[in-house]
C-alpha cells in the first residue's frame, strides 16, 4: 500500500476521516484502503488562571490515505466511488485519475506527527527576546515595551517598559501583549 494526498472541503477533515473510516468497514474495502490520517498538534492556552488544550490541524483542507493502487496507478474503481460519495471530499493530488503516492520522507514525517503520544501540549508563543510590544489588557494596557524573557511553562513573557522615565520589568501573560 501507498499513502496518498485526499484534498477536503476545509474544517471537515475530521468528518471526512470518520465517514470514509466508516465507509471503509461497511463496504468491506480494508484490503484496498488502509489508515486514514488528520495529523493534529495539541497547544495549551492560558488565559486568566484557566488553561484550555486545543487540537490545531497541521494540514488544513488534507486526509492522509493509505491506498493498493490498480497496476496502472489509478485508484481501484470500487474505492473511488466510495470515496467520491463522501460529502467534503475533493480529489486525489495528482494529474487526473492518476494520484501521486507521497515519497517516503513525507510519509514518515507525516506519520510521526499523526502518531505521536497525548503529551503535554506545548504553549504557543509568538515571541522573541527583543521584539517590540505592546499591551493590550491589563493594568498597563497601551504601554510599549521590549521582550525580555519568555517563560513558555507558565505562559508568562517578562517585558521591559518605561514608566516615568525608568525602565520597569513587568511578568504578562502571553496573551495580553501583541508585536507592534
Amino acid at each position: 500500500m501507498q499513502w496518498y494526498v485526499l484534498r477536503v472541503a476545509a474544517n471537515k477533515e475530521v468528518q471526512v476521516k470518520e465517514a470514509l473510516a466508516q465507509k471503509v468497514e461497511r463496504e468491506g474495502v480494508a484490503e484496498i484502503i488502509g489508515r486514514i490520517e488528520v495529523p493534529v498538534e495539541r497547544i495549551k492556552r492560558i488565559r486568566g488562571n484557566k488553561q484550555t488544550v486545543h487540537k490545531r490541524k497541521l494540514y488544513p483542507g488534507y486526509v492522509f490515505m493509505e491506498m493498493e493502487p490498480t497496476d496502472d496507478g489509478r485508484v481501484q474503481e470500487k474505492a473511488w466511488f466510495m470515496i467520491k460519495a463522501t460529502p467534503g471530499v475533493g480529489d486525489f493530488i495528482g494529474t487526473e485519475g492518476f494520484p501521486t503516492p507521497m515519497r517516503d520522507t513525507d510519509v514518515a514525517k507525516m506519520l510521526l506527527e499523526a502518531e505521536k503520544p497525548e503529551e503535554a501540549p506545548s504553549i504557543k508563543v509568538e515571541f522573541e527576546k527583543g521584539d517590540q510590544i505592546k499591551i493590550r489588557e491589563g493594568a498597563f494596557e497601551n504601554f510599549e515595551g521590549i521582550v525580555d524573557s519568555i517563560d513558555s511553562e507558565r505562559g508568562v513573557v517578562k517585558v521591559i517598559v518605561t514608566i516615568f522615565g525608568r525602565s520597569t520589568p513587568l511578568d504578562i501573560e502571553y496573551w495580553q501583549i501583541e508585536k507592534l
